[in-house]
């Protein structure tokens, strides 16, 4: 039975406080809703059970309770997952793999779980009749990037659910100008990519464009990957794309892509992760700051759904948490100190003035 969200139910019965808790975040993260949650005993007192479309077991000695499953299998219809894997401690790798592999097996029951952003909502934000942003000026200290050279730093944009308005919003309180690339990663339908296109294109000085293969990542551009299969990029800094999808449920994954663009730019590669569901970029988001980058999120307050976010908030890895306006004035802030730090490091050195006397 779904809920009136009409995200399905989903009964959670274990004989361990913390793995219920554990389970009922995992399942929060991608939208569905707990119709149920406690220990076996709590569960055989119920004289009818709870109506939901998913029941998860997790049992330390399934010995302890041998009447359970006959209840179960007598008393529902319901598709039943018995030894739920033990939730690891949240926050670390294992935690989020663990993640993983109970998002796919609901998905193997449910279908799909991410709600993407539907074409009439992105058709909608796109004719939306909003106001320009306000006037965003590029700083005297960074100099101009000449637009369609290639960047020698990019910042990934990773989104999911409600992402589009996010990252619109983002780009659309950035001056032209910046010396970096971006590459875009967006869970979306691949139908709806025109309309994508549409919605970011709207008062942004930076122009959205699709991945083609032999192509650089440019100053001036937002470089759209396809969700159908994974692209890497050669020695050269050119894009290509591979035979195989991309790994994970969803396209592109964002942490494949994280993990793809950093492998040539290494800690010139940086990143901001904004609306979404579930935990994509949580994996690689150690990774990245292990090479020096910058890991940016949008804050809860202001996302359509902040788990993505804040999964990887929970890495401990990120150095900025902000909406799209804070996100955007704090990387033209970012970039101006490098330019002023740039021209410290390469300003004459004192006893190599000549002194008028």
């Amino acid at each position: 039975m779904s809920g009136p969200s009409g995200r399905p139910r989903v009964g959670i019965v274990s004989d361990n406080v913390l793995q219920r808790h554990r389970l009922q975040e995992a399942v929060s993260r991608v939208g569905l809703r707990t119709g149920f949650s406690g220990a076996p005993e709590r569960l055989l007192g119920y004289p009818e059970l709870p109506e939901v479309e998913l029941w998860l077991v997790t049992l330390e000695d399934e010995a302890d309770h041998p009447v359970l499953f006959d209840f179960l299998l007598e008393n529902t219809e319901a598709p039943i997952l018995f030894g739920i894997d033990t939730a690891p401690k949240p926050g670390g790798i294992d935690y989020f793999r663990w993640e993983r592999r109970l998002h796919f097996k609901l998905e193997q029951q449910l279908g799909a779980l991410e709600e993407f952003d539907s074409e009439a909502t992105l058709v909608e934000l796109a004719d939306a009749p909003i106001d320009a942003p306000e006037s965003v000026t590029l700083p005297q200290w960074i100099t101009p990037a000449v637009a369609g050279e290639p960047a020698d730093r990019v910042w990934v944009l990773g989104a999911s659910l409600g992402g589009p308005a996010a990252v619109k919003a983002f780009l659309d309180h950035l001056p032209a100008g910046l010396p970096t690339g971006f590459v875009y990663a967006q869970h979306i339908d691949g139908n709806f990519t025109d309309v994508l296109t549409r919605v970011l294109g709207r008062h942004a000085h930076y122009r959205l464009v699709r991945a083609r293969a032999g192509m650089r990542i440019c100053h001036g551009e937002v470089v759209l990957l396809p969700v159908d299969h994974e692209w890497t990029l050669e020695p050269d800094g050119t894009l290509v794309e591979k035979s195989t999808p991309w790994p994970g449920p969803y396209g592109p994954s964002i942490d494949q892509v994280l993990l793809n663009v950093s492998d040539h730019y290494q800690g010139r590669c940086h990143a901001i992760l904004f609306s979404g569901m579930g935990n994509d970029g949580a994996i690689a988001a150690p990774v990245l700051r292990g090479r020096g980058s910058r890991i940016w999120v949008q804050n809860s307050d202001s996302c359509g759904n902040s788990s993505m976010p804040d999964s990887v908030a929970e890495t401990g890895c990120t150095n900025f948490t902000g909406n799209p306006l804070q996100l955007a004035r704090e990387l033209v802030k970012t970039i101006e100190e490098s330019c002023l730090l740039a021209r410290r490091d390469y300003r004459v050195p004192p006893e190599d003035i000549k002194h008028e006397r």
